[in-house]
């Protein structure tokens, strides 16, 4: 995985973030995960993004997908994850993420997906930091149950530099 896979994915981040003057500019890659930081004036957003190892079922057709977890201080935003499934959730559907034996709950909009209860992002966050794979599911607007395993290695390091990066 590298830069320029991500690339695409960096700027469809930034787009859901206040409007930036500069695009992303991938600064590192640390096993499966990016960093990624793009500023404009004082305003700062800095990222962890990787895409899925495995997605099920097979054939089915979707845009870009991938979990990023991102910081931005100029609005006391630090390590909120979201995940863009490539395609429209099910209206008013639920998705869930797994690390080991740990669950989140995720409330969807549009095609991405947030911790319902953001008291649990700091604990999901802890969760990737200490897991090998974070799994995914969720039910598009047409009932296709889908399935995204991604990889944590590599999240520690990246999450690192986000945070020394986005200070």
């Amino acid at each position: 995985m590298d830069f320029r896979k991500h690339a695409i994915a960096a700027i469809v981040v930034l787009s859901a973030a206040p409007a930036l003057a500069q695009s992303p500019e991938g600064i590192a890659q640390y096993k499966d995960w990016g960093v990624y930081v793009a500023s404009t004036g004082s305003s700062k957003v800095c990222f962890a993004l990787s895409k899925p190892k495995d997605s099920k079922p097979d054939g089915v057709k979707r845009g870009d997908i991938y979990v990023f977890v991102t910081s931005r201080p100029g609005e006391n935003v630090t390590n909120e994850v979201t995940i863009e499934i490539g395609y429209p959730f099910k209206d008013g559907g639920r998705a869930q993420a797994k690390i080991g034996d740990a669950s989140f709950s995720l409330y969807t909009k549009g095609e991405k997906a947030w911790v319902e209860n953001a008291a649990e992002e700091p604990g999901m966050v802890g969760a990737m930091r200490a897991g090998s794979e974070m799994i995914v599911t969720g039910t598009s607007q047409r009932g296709t149950n889908t399935t995204d395993t991604y990889s944590l290695q590599g999240i520690t390091d990246a999450l690192n530099r986000v945070a020394s990066e986005c200070k």
